[in-house]
């Protein structure tokens, strides 16, 4: 795909959408981090039940640890790996108030080192709470980046490391969101929606249905 292609998709797709956002429910950069954490195989609507009593009981870092393990347990049990997630929702919150005076850091070394946030929750965490020019590849991003040969690659990091080079600078902050929106609601993994896709005619997929009255 040429530099003209990415950049018509990507304006065709902030014209859709001109202000994306996650998700995720939050009000706060510590609730995005445990959003987030707990978003891990899980879905948002999932992740946004499950938090709205938890963030009702504690919503800083000293007050989660106050909740205990067993407490996030009782309000995160309807998610996947709940048990694991209780765990490593109180270790960082134990790091958090040891280390960082409660605060979310902002860079990636920090994030990374809070148990249970890998390099995808980081890429969130400095995208979506500090503004910063990351790429979080998903399942969602990973599918359309190689479907439509916008950004092919192997594995995750090749397909971040091709996003954050061919993306322009306009549009990097925002282009998380709109690529895991496109193929999580239109490009889905099953049955790409052809029919209702804004960039049906830039899509290189060779697959794509060519009768868009069926899509």
């Amino acid at each position: 795909m040429n530099k003209d292609k990415r950049y018509q998709i990507l304006a065709k797709l902030r014209d859709e959408n001109p202000t994306p956002t996650t998700e995720l429910a939050y009000s706060s950069t510590f609730e995005l981090l445990i959003s987030v954490l707990l978003s891990a195989q899980a879905t948002d609507v999932s992740v946004n039940k499950a938090t709205l009593g938890l963030y009702a009981a504690a919503n800083t870092p000293a007050d989660m640890l106050a909740l205990g393990e067993s407490g996030v347990k009782s309000h995160i049990k309807t998610i996947g790996l709940f048990n694991t997630k209780a765990a490593n929702v109180i270790k960082t919150c134990r790091i958090l108030v040891e280390k960082h005076d409660s605060v979310v850091p902002d860079n990636r070394k920090d994030l990374e080192a809070l148990p249970g946030v890998g390099r995808k929750t980081a890429n969130v965490i400095l995208n979506t709470a500090f503004g910063q020019p990351t790429m979080a590849v998903d399942t969602h991003i990973f599918r359309l980046s190689n479907r439509i040969n916008f950004a092919p690659g192997k594995n995750v990091v090749d397909v971040e490391r091709k996003l954050l080079k061919v993306i322009p600078d306009e549009f990097i902050l925002d282009a998380h969101h709109w690529l895991i929106l496109h193929g999580r609601y239109i490009c889905t993994a099953r049955s790409p929606k052809c029919g209702a896709c804004v960039i049906y005619e830039l899509c290189e997929y060779k697959k794509k249905k060519a009768d868009l009255d069926e899509a």
